[in-house]
């Protein structure tokens, strides 16, 4: 593999865990893009198993499918938040619906635009910051080189690899992964693994 050839450190998360089912590439997540970004609100600031446990209860809300824009746009507010979700995310998933509803967000050209533009696209929705953008490409758009430096995890994952005396900061998480290139989304899901951690 040659992640592994480029760096010895990331060999031996490629040797402890072997190639990673695809299970551990998807997380479960819807495989619509709509789908996926409603999963990626849902999961902001929660733990992976809370995300889903509320995940799913929203979901019940609709026959266990993910609602449609129109579908949440015409949900009650307190339905949804007696579901779990907090009022900010409400809020959240009515502006992406709102979005999609009217052709603003046109989620089916994602996949043509490039890493920045799709980033651009994505946070102009409110709620949505650069980080879960960088997850959707990684984990929904399979783009494979993509590094969401600010993820406390990846850093901290990086910090245990290297034995450094203190989590590296963006500069520093970009130095290190510069050998990884073209495939730090590969890499950023053996650091997850190494700390039986992912996005929620």
């Amino acid at each position: 593999m040659a992640l592994a050839i480029a760096d010895p450190r990331m060999a031996e998360l490629v040797g402890r865990f072997g190639r990673l089912p695809e299970t551990k590439r998807t997380r479960g997540r819807p495989r619509d893009p709509y789908g996926a970004l409603v999963r990626a609100v849902v999961g902001q600031q929660l733990s992976t198993k809370a995300a889903a446990t509320i995940y799913g209860r929203v979901a019940d809300l609709y026959g266990g499918d993910t609602p449609t824009p129109a579908e949440l746009l015409a949900t009650e507010g307190q339905t949804l938040r007696d579901a779990g979700l907090s009022w900010r995310k409400v809020e959240y998933l009515r502006d992406l619906a709102r979005r999609v509803e009217s052709g603003e967000l046109e989620l089916d050209r994602l996949d043509e635009l490039s890493d920045a533009e799709v980033i651009a696209e994505i946070t102009a929705v409110k709620g949505f910051g650069v980080w879960t953008a960088e997850v959707f490409l990684m984990l929904h758009l399979r783009r494979p080189d993509v590094l969401p430096a600010g993820d406390l995890g990846i850093r901290q994952a990086m910090k245990n690899l290297y034995e450094l005396d203190e989590l590296p900061d963006r500069a520093e998480a970009e130095r290190i992964a510069e050998p990884w290139r073209p495939h730090r989304s590969l890499a950023c899901l053996y650091l997850w693994e190494s700390l039986g951690n992912a996005p929620a």
